[in-house]
């Protein structure tokens, strides 16, 4: 037999769980306006900001750059220098990559010549024959 204080006991904190979900469920608006939050910056502030400081940014690089003899930058050249950084970061990436692929499936190659009893191959052998083989393809 179940002791009546243990079902007595599950009654009320199941009890109170459902309320607590059906009041947090149909109770209208959120928590936040329950206690009063409001972003302390606007959307708008935030994009205000953003373009002040870009401003300020190519400014003081336009003055050092006019302090050098160098010609202004703009903002759609900034851009562009930002876009050409950022491609040579990804291709620099993406070789990288490709290194550190070459090298593992080096590896398992070596691993696999090995249990053949044949001699390991280097990364310069391996590329030729990676190279020959996208030839034919």
């Amino acid at each position: 037999m179940v002791d009546p204080f243990v079902v007595i006991m599950t009654g009320l904190v199941g009890g109170l769980l459902v309320i607590l979900i059906l009041l947090g469920l149909f109770y209208p608006g959120s928590g936040a306006d329950q206690v009063n939050w409001r972003p302390t910056r606007s959307v708008e502030t935030e994009v205000q900001n953003e373009l002040d400081d870009m401003e300020q940014m190519l400014a003081a690089a336009n003055a050092k750059r006019r302090a050098r003899g160098d010609v202004e930058l703009t903002e759609e050249g900034l851009h562009e220098r930002v876009a050409e950084d950022r491609r040579l970061a990804d291709a620099q990436r993406e070789a990288y990559l490709g290194d550190i692929e070459i090298e593992q499936m080096l590896a398992v190659k070596n691993e696999r010549r090995a249990r053949k009893g044949l001699e390991p191959i280097t990364a310069e052998q391996y590329r030729a024959q990676l190279d020959s083989e996208r030839g034919t393809t």
